[in-house]
Formats: structure tokens, C-alpha cells, sequence
């Protein structure tokens, strides 16, 4: 949620900061806004707008009527206050002299705000930011330190910060810090950025370093200084982004969800790839060796959104295939719940930015119960990656839309991957049956393209149930949990009311909600399941519905019940999600592009949610 970028260096920085910003756009705003030291006079200026970007944009002539080389920038996502320019950051001290941008929930900012208002500040906005700025400059007024004035009121604020920080007396200095929010340093030959995300400043530079909780940064045009929380310099090592700009660009594509849906035979062999060396799996990049996988007598999997409908599926082949028990929580629910861990135990942590607020909290939870944490992220040096005990990255490169289709199925074969190496490491299958299914799992790049490839069928459906207003998706065993992605893709970019059901619960009250012309999808990929979810679908059509049909090429029988069935490829049964969810994901897109909707950046939601 909501975006920050920075600039201190050679450039006038107005500019960078509002080309940063609209790189950050997928993450969800109401409102922006930036701050630049002017040259004229070295005071702060600060230029605020409501709604899009763009608004922003055309009141700077595109930043070059605002002059300087050192300056903050904010995309905000409405947490506290309305939506609106007083609202919209950067926020500032009482005179000014003090600006910030902030990223996060500061928990106890009412508490702080009285404190302040009895030492004589003012209030002007509804936001918890104003407190962290005004306490910061409550300290530099006692000490004269930004460092000391930061490093004190980080020890006062409560909850999840990124901030951006410029003091008026500064004028060769930019500052940052942060706790549970992410925010990383770039690193470039005309200067130094800040940013909270990497497409922010790809077009800058590749060369960036993580700043880690309870840290501060101090910038220069030429240098990058950082610092823990009692103010004591540390040594960080610069990493290299291996991704360019062009892939955080459309490419010609109309939408990022549409270009991103087509990139998914990309991401899955890349992702296949990176794991699997001469036909064998190779987790050794991991540190997950055999000998641990064989101790483990549970997995607990965690995860928000559509990761945790990764997790579902996971369920499924975990415990079928590598005869593991597996217990799957919502992130957010997960320490709330008190969970009783057993021993040999192992936490899987799915999350697409590794920076989701709910899931850090969770995986800290585990490594506090001393049970060690395996992370399945997208990003590399993020916060979820960088406290966990074994990391398997995921090779989907970035993702935009906010919709996640790419990044959801190289999650998938990430736990393909270890499902097949747990059952041969546990002797549940044989060599032979190992490799089998690893051939298996080479062959789904190009069974995802010849889906893909019959996209103009979906496209027709979606049109003409662009207006129904609810949808129902059921199956059973691994199709309940393809259901139940399918059914978020639709709903978050649509706005239909959609729902997942087990198909076996339909008539456990939910089939009352059926009427005349009510689509329902159902999901028949699992062949030893297929005639009971055709048994409860024939239930809804009884009683109206219009049934949408999605199983595997062979199963033409279907036809006699559905009303329009899509086919995709045949493959193990443990694998056909990475096929399923592509017609559903292109269903959603199609629906919602359909109605002239935003498809990349739907109302309300943000792309990282970095707070809880």
C-alpha cells in the first residue's frame, strides 16, 4: 500500500520522484504528492493533489515547474482521514522545517498527538503520519540530530513505518527509515533514491541496498551511510537487481494482468528451471536437504489472498503425494489462534512481495515458537526472505497488476517442486515415478501457452456474462482450491459478487441462493471426483442456473450438463491447478474489461499490503 520515492543528487528531482510514483501506481492511492528543496531559496516547497497521479503531474508541468535536486514523493492510500489534499502527504512540522513521507499504521499516533498538542504543536490532518513528523522534529529541536531525533522517535512510535525524511537545516542530506514497511536504497551515478518498491527506480539504476528494521539511512548526492537504532554506522553490501525496466513496462499489452497472464509459461520455466539440474530437483539454493524434509512430521502453511489459495492446493499434494500432514492458516488469523506447533514441524510462508504485513507477523510468531520457516517469495532481500530460515524464490520477475496471476503460479510449482522431492526423500515414490513427474513438470510451460492460445472462446464467454451480478465456482479436492482463486480473480476486478464453494456444501444451504440465470462455474479436473461435482451442478441447474463446464480434453461427456465447457491440457492431477486457473484468470480479466473497468488497479485494494 501507498508509495514513496526520494532523490538527492545531480538531476532537478521533481521529475524522478513523479516518474517513480507512476511506477508505483499498482499498489493502490487516493491522493499524491511530492517536496523539493528549491533551489532559489533552499526552503521546502510542497505540491499536493487528490485522486490519480496525474492530477499531480499536470499541477507540475510534469516536475519541471518545480525546481531542485533533492526531494520526497507519496502515493497515499487512505488509512486515517479521508481522502484529500490535507491529508495527502508529505506532512510537516509546524513550520515547515521539518517533511516526511510515511508508509505503514503508527498505532499509538492518538496518544503521541496529545503529548505534542500540550507541548504546543498543532494538528491540521486527520492522518497518524502528522504525529511521527512532528515527534521527529519535537527531538531535533532538543537535540539538533537528525540521527538522534529519528533514532528517539522510532523508539516512541508503535506499529509499521517507511519514512522519507528532509530537514529544512539539511540541505545536502535526504533521510530515511524504517520498521515492518519495506524501503530500499538505489544507488546511481547522478545520485542516490529512495523508494519502497524496485520499479520505482529501475530506470535509474539496478544497484540497490535493504534497509532492515530499526534502521536509518542518510543520503547524500555521493554517498549512502547507515545506521541502527543507537545510532552506531553499519556496513551494507549493495545488491543487483536482475530484472531492467522493460519488464515493469506494458510491452504493447493493453493491460499489465493481460501481458502478466501471458507471461506465465515464462515464469513457470523459469521458475522449473532454477530448481531442476540434469532431470533431478536440486534444493540445495533452499538449505532444505533431504534429511531435514524426512524429520518433518507436519507442515504449517501461511498466507494471505491468493497465496493462501496456493497453500489449499498445497494441502492436497503435500499430503497425497508426499504423505505429510498439513495444516493451512490465513496469515491473519494464524498467532491469533494461539497455534499449538508440534515438534519436527516446518512453517511455509507464501507471499508474492515478501513484505505482507500479516504474513511477516506470522512467520515472527514461528521463529518466537523456535520452529524454523521455509519462505516462498518473489522477491529477493525482502523482509519475509531476509528473517526466514530457508528461502525458495519464485522467478515470476515483477508484477503490476495488482491482480496476481504470474506470481500465483510460479508459487504453484515452487510447491510442486517440494511436494515431488518430499515423497522421494520420504520413500513414498520411486526413483523412476520421481523422474516421471518431473518430465511431468517440464511439459506445463507449454501446456499453459496452448491454453492461452484458445483465449478468443473466454473472451466471448465474458461478454455475454459481463452484467451478471453473482457468481458461484465449485469442485472438490484440488478443484475446490482452483474454485476459490478463480473466484477472487473475478470478484477483485469485476466487482461481482462471486463466491467458492467444496461442491459437496451446496446443499448445505448455499444452493437456496441459486436462481434462473445464476452462473455457476464448476471445476472438473480430478477424474476420480468428476461424477460427484456433475452430480451437484446438475442440482443447480435444476434449479436455473447457466453452468460453465472447466476439465481436461477427454472429458466430453461434461457437455451433456454444462451449457459451455473450456478444456485444458491433460496433465498428473496433482498439476492441472497451473492449467485450470488460466481460463479463470483470462474469465475475470475479460469480464472486467468487458464493464470498462480498471483492470490493473481496482477500487480499494493495493498491491503490497504492508499493513494489518
Amino acid at each position: 500500500m501507498c508509495g514513496i520515492t526520494g532523490y538527492i543528487g545531480k538531476k532537478q528531482a521533481a521529475p524522478i520522484l513523479l516518474s517513480g510514483l507512476s511506477r508505483l501506481e499498482y499498489r493502490g492511492y487516493d491522493s499524491a504528492g511530492i517536496a523539493v528543496r528549491r533551489e532559489e531559496d533552499q526552503k521546502i516547497e510542497i505540491i499536493k493533489s487528490k485522486g490519480r497521479l496525474q492530477a499531480l503531474i499536470e499541477k507540475t508541468d510534469g516536475g519541471r515547474a518545480v525546481h531542485g535536486t533533492c526531494g520526497i514523493g507519496h502515493t497515499r492510500w487512505a488509512t486515517h482521514g479521508e481522502p484529500s489534499v490535507t491529508n495527502a502527504h508529505p506532512h510537516c512540522s509546524d513550520d515547515h522545517s521539518v517533511v516526511l513521507v510515511h508508509n505503514g499504521i503508527i498505532e499509538n499516533y492518538t496518544e503521541i498527538k496529545e503529548k505534542l498538542q500540550r507541548s504546543g504543536y498543532t494538528f491540521y490532518s486527520q492522518t497518524d503520519t502528522e504525529a511521527a513528523v512532528k515527534l521527529i522534529d519535537y527531538y531535533y529541536r532538543k537535540s539538533s540530530s537528525p540521527l538522534e531525533a529519528i533514532s528517539k522517535a522510532m523508539l516512541r512510535l508503535r506499529g509499521s513505518y517507511a519514512f522519507g525524511i528532509m530537514f529544512e537545516d539539511q540541505p545536502d542530506k535526504l533521510f530515511a527509515a524504517r520498521k515492518d514497511s519495506p524501503l530500499i536504497i538505489g544507488e546511481s551515478k547522478d545520485g542516490h533514491l529512495l523508494a519502497s518498491d524496485v520499479p520505482a527506480i529501475l530506470d535509474m539504476t539496478r544497484t540497490v541496498y535493504y534497509i532492515d528494521n530499526m534502521e536509518i539511512a542518510e543520503l547524500t548526492a555521493d554517498e549512502a551511510h547507515f545506521y541502527n537504532i543507537d545510532r552506531e554506522e553499519i556496513q551494507k553490501e549493495p545488491s543487483q537487481i536482475q530484472w531492467d525496466s522493460e519488464a515493469a513496462e506494458k510491452g504493447g499489452y493493453e493491460h499489465f494482468m493481460i501481458k502478466e497472464i501471458h507471461e506465465q509459461p515464462k515464469a513457470v520455466k523459469d521458475t522449473l528451471g532454477a530448481y531442476i539440474a540434469d532431470g533431478q530437483i536440486d534444493l540445495t539454493a533452499v538449505g532444505l536437504t533431504d534429511d531435514v524434509i524426512r524429520t518433518l512430521d507436519r507442515i504449517y502453511i501461511v498466507a494471505c489472498g491468493s497465496a493462501y489459495h496456493v497453500g489449499m492446493a498445497a494441502k492436497y499434494i503435500l499430503e497425497d503425494l508426499a504423505d505429510i500432514p498439513v495444516e493451512v492458516d490465513l496469515a491473519s488469523e494464524f498467532r491469533y489462534r494461539n497455534p499449538r506447533m508440534m515438534p519436527n514441524s516446518i512453517v511455509v510462508v507464501i507471499s508474492q512481495s515478501g513484505e505482507t504485513a500479516d504474513s511477516l507477523a506470522a512467520l515472527r510468531l514461528a521463529r518466537e515458537k523456535h520452529v524454523p520457516v521455509l519462505s516462498i517469495v518473489n522477491v529477493v532481500g525482502s523482509s519475509i526472505a531476509r528473517e526466514s530460515d530457508y528461502i525458495m524464490y519464485t522467478y515470476a520477475g515483477p508484477e503490476i497488476s495488482v491482480a496476481t496471476t504470474k506470481a500465483y503460479s510460479a508459487q504453484l510449482i515452487a510447491i510442486y517442486l517440494l511436494a515431488v522431492q518430499s515423497a522421494k526423500a520420504r520413500g513414498k515414490i520411486s526413483e523412476e515415478r520421481s523422474l516421471e513427474l518431473i518430465r511431468e513438470l517440464q511439459t506445463l510451460p507449454d501446456k499453459i501457452q496452448r491454453v492461452l492460445d484458445d483465449k478468443e472462446r473466454i473472451q466471448w464467454f465474458a461478454s455475454k456474462y459481463a452484467n451478471a451480478h453473482d457468481v458461484f465456482f465449485v469442485g472438490r479436492g484440488i478443484d475446490y482450491a482452483i474454485s476459490m482463486e478463480g473466484s477472487l480473480k473475478m470478484k477483485e476486478i469485476s466487482y461481482i459478487h462471486s463466491e467458492a464453494y467444496a461442491a459437496g456444501e451446496l446443499k448445505h444451504g448455499t444452493i437456496s441462493l441459486i436462481e434462473k440465470g445464476i452462473l455457476v462455474v464448476g471445476v472438473l479436473t480430478q477424474n476420480a471426483l468428476f461424477e460427484k461435482t456433475i452430480s451437484n451442478m446438475l442440482e443447480t441447474k435444476s434449479r436455473g442456473a447457466y453452468l460453465m463446464g472447466l476439465t481436461c480434453y477427454g472429458n466430453y461427456s461434461v457437455e451433456d450438463t454444462t451449457d459451455f465447457t473450456v478444456y485444458v491440457p491433460k496433465t498428473e492431477s496433482w498439476f492441472t491447478t497451473s492449467l485450470a486457473i488460466v481460463p479463470l484468470q483470462l474469465l475475470g480479466y475479460y469480464v472486467s474489461v468487458a464493464k470498462g473497468l480498471d483492470v490493473d488497479k481496482p477500487r480499494n485494494l493495493a498491491k503490497s499490503v504492508t499493513v494489518e
